[in-house]
């Protein structure tokens, strides 16, 4: 399903839809970090999607990020909570929903870097390429927050 972000634009559409998803800051050895390139909208973005019925805020992120890159990790930390109502995501089949997501730092456990039907790329890239990629606003500020390691999570 194809998806439009629109981010403090007064063309927006209205948001009909507000759902739990998860986002997830994860590093590895060399200080990395996780990023896939969606398919649905190009964008690079850290792995992260909607948590699902029977599943924890936590065990949502563990399964997405194994489901869009193939490597486990274990949640540790909080990064942030983004509910910006200015950041809307439209989706083809007419849902518009407003963000709503909870960023989470994870250690790095195992696994081998593969592609999913949500991700075309996978990749560990370090903070001096970011500048180099497609980011969406929203995304940027959930690295930033994460390279910060804040002592108290981001919220808005």
């Amino acid at each position: 399903m194809a998806r439009v972000d629109y981010f403090h634009d007064p063309n927006a559409p209205k948001a009909n839809s507000l759902r739990p998803a998860v986002s997830v800051f994860v590093q590895d050895d060399a200080g990395r970090v996780l990023m896939i390139r969606r398919t649905d909208n190009d964008r690079y973005a850290i792995p992260g999607g909607q948590q699902e019925v029977g599943e924890t805020l936590a065990q949502a992120a563990v399964r997405e990020v194994q489901e869009e890159t193939g490597v486990d990790v274990e949640v540790t930390e909080l990064v942030g909570l983004y509910s910006n109502p200015a950041h809307v995501i439209a989706y083809d089949d007419g849902e518009v929903r407003q963000e709503f997501s909870i960023c989470f730092r994870a250690r790095l456990l195992g696994g081998k870097l593969r592609t999913s039907s949500e991700s075309k790329e996978v990749h560990w890239v370090s903070r001096d390429q970011l500048n180099e990629l497609n980011i969406h606003p929203s995304i940027r500020l959930r690295l930033e927050h994460g390279y910060e390691n804040r002592a108290m999570p981001y919220f808005t």
